[in-house]
């Protein structure tokens, strides 16, 4: 389906380029545009790139071909973790990230490619969410992957975490946009996910290798998940956040955009909510995302699920050993956490170990989640 990778020789070029101080992705982009290649960039003039409006200390920089150790190290880096470069005239390079304004000139990827070639929906919003917002989150993204969509976020804390981990327990597929080097991890607690990502979906990022999560980076990447996306689903955020500035990016790039509706009392659902009322599509369940794909996009859709095992949750849930964790579930909420003893005293026909045994097994099901202070909510 693809083509091979471009050789080590011009692979250099593109990092040695990329590597040039001060240049950026729109004069990079429209140095390869001008000069067909990173190699025709570093065989022109002073007089020619001047004449191109890059900054005299860039030119030198490309001139002098300073940056090539640093590129030869970045590829040796690369090889040792597994990582393809993906230039921008790569037949690989995401379609619908190309057209962008200012798509990245080259991205570093490490693990599943051809979910390039997948139709994906991105979602964003909160590091800091309420049960209802992780639970809508992960009820969603399990829903929208079965569906066959790729679900893509930046593998940040809260709903970022919430949606990689829900589509990967669906044997789903997943894109995780980095802010740093594929080869770093930020934050670190999400060290075993994103191994997980690498195995079963995609590191992405357009930063070099060793980058570390500079605060910066991160709305820089923000455009390239809703680049990548037909649409982007906003579940949780405050009216100025990184969330609100990806549905805003998705707004210039023509993308759908979608928003799941909260609390009017909680700062958290204020973002989403405020994107409703601007036009953003309220969605409670998957079908109103899936709804405004296409029709060849629909058609992709069917086949992946078709192809798709069914989840075994439900079938787990229905051969429970007892109907205590059936019991127990009915008396949890999804936005409303409740302390263990709280529902020891509301069900006063089950013993205290029947009770947790009961927590314990719906944890296993995934069907409920324990809060600090052992209290649970209900997962969708």
């Amino acid at each position: 389906m693809f083509a091979t990778e471009v050789d080590r020789d011009e692979q250099l070029y593109w990092l040695a380029l990329q590597l040039v101080p001060g240049l950026g992705s729109r004069k990079t982009g429209q140095l390869i545009q001008h000069f067909d290649s990173p190699r025709g960039v570093f065989r022109s003039s002073l007089s020619e790139l001047e004449g191109l409006g890059i900054p005299g200390s860039s030119a030198q920089s490309i001139l002098s071909g300073c940056t090539f150790d640093d590129a030869a190290t970045q590829q040796q880096k690369m090889l040792d973790a597994g990582v393809t470069l993906l230039s921008l005239n790569d037949p690989r390079y995401p379609r619908h990230l190309r057209t962008t304004y200012d798509p990245p000139p080259l991205l570093f990827a490490r693990g599943r490619l051809e979910l390039l070639d997948t139709v994906m929906l991105g979602i964003v919003g909160t590091r800091r969410p309420t049960p209802y917002g992780q639970a809508a989150c992960t009820r969603l993204a399990t829903d929208l992957a079965l569906a066959g969509l790729t679900i893509v976020s930046g593998l940040a804390r809260g709903i970022d975490t919430a949606a990689h981990r829900a589509t990967l327990d669906a044997a789903g597929s997943t894109i995780a946009v980095l802010g740093c080097g594929v080869d770093v991890v930020y934050p670190a607690e999400n060290r075993k996910l994103a191994e997980q990502v690498a195995r079963e979906g995609l590191l992405l990022s357009e930063f070099s290798m060793g980058t570390p999560g500079y605060p910066q980076n991160f709305p820089i990447r923000n455009r390239i998940i809703s680049g990548l996306s037909f649409g982007i689903l906003v579940v949780e955020g405050a009216k100025y956040s990184g969330s609100a500035i990806t549905a805003r990016l998705a707004l210039e790039q023509s993308r759908e955009l979608f928003a799941v509706p909260g609390n009017i009392t909680n700062k958290m659902s204020w973002g989403p909510n405020l994107l409703i009322k601007q036009g953003a599509k309220l969605v409670q369940e998957a079908e109103d995302v899936l709804s405004e794909l296409g029709a060849s996009d629909r058609r992709r859709m069917h086949e992946r699920r078709a192809n798709t095992p069914a989840p075994e949750q439900q079938s787990l849930l229905d051969d429970m050993n007892s109907g205590a964790a059936l019991t127990v579930m009915d008396h949890l909420s999804v936005d409303q956490p409740k302390h263990m003893d709280e529902l020891m005293d509301e069900l006063p026909q089950l013993s205290s170990s029947e009770v947790i045994a009961a927590l314990f097994e719906l944890e296993m099901l995934r069907k409920a989640r324990q809060l600090p202070g052992l209290t649970y909510v209900r997962v969708l």
